[in-house]
C-alpha cells in the first residue's frame, strides 16, 4: 500500500467521523435533529465522492508530462486570435503565442505546430505540407 492511498484512507475515515460528530453531537446542541438514515446517506455519499476524487487524482498523476515545448511539434491546435502573422492558438487545452509560417490564418482554423522559435511556436494550416501560401478561412 502506497503512502498516498494510506493518507486517503485515513483522511476519509476522519471526514466520515466529522459527519457523524456533526450529525449526532453538534447539531443536536443547536436543536437540529437529523435522523440516522440521513446521516448514513451523507456518509455514503461522502465515501463515494472520496473514492471518485482519489481515482481521478491517481489518473491525473499518472499522465506523463510533455518534456518542454519541443514536445509540442506535430500537435494540432485551433486558432483563437487571428494569426497575422502572430496570434493565439489553443493547443492541448492551453493558449500559446504562435506565428503563422505563411500568410494569415483566421480564428477557428485548425493548425499544426511545425517548429519552435524561442518561446513562440511556428504553425501552418493543417494539411498544408506543400509550404505554399495557405488560404485563410
Amino acid at each position: 500500500m502506497n503512502g498516498r492511498l494510506l493518507l486517503a484512507i485515513i483522511s476519509t475515515i476522519a471526514e466520515e467521523g466529522g459527519i457523524l460528530l456533526l450529525g449526532q453531537w453538534i447539531l443536536p446542541l443547536l436543536n437540529v435533529n437529523i435522523p440516522w438514515p440521513v446521516i448514513l446517506l451523507a456518509m455514503a455519499a461522502w465515501l463515494g465522492w472520496s473514492i471518485f476524487t482519489y481515482r481521478k487524482g491517481t489518473r491525473a498523476l499518472s499522465n506523463k508530462p510533455v518534456p518542454g515545448m519541443s514536445g509540442m511539434v506535430g500537435s494540432l491546435g485551433v486558432v483563437v486570435q487571428a494569426l497575422k502573422p502572430d496570434g493565439l492558438v489553443r493547443i492541448k487545452g492551453e493558449l500559446w503565442n504562435c506565428r503563422a509560417m505563411a500568410g494569415n490564418i483566421e480564428p477557428g482554423a485548425t493548425v499544426r505546430v511545425i517548429k519552435q522559435d524561442g518561446l513562440k511556436l511556428g504553425v501552418q494550416l493543417e494539411g498544408d505540407a506543400s509550404g505554399k501560401e495557405p488560404t485563410t478561412r
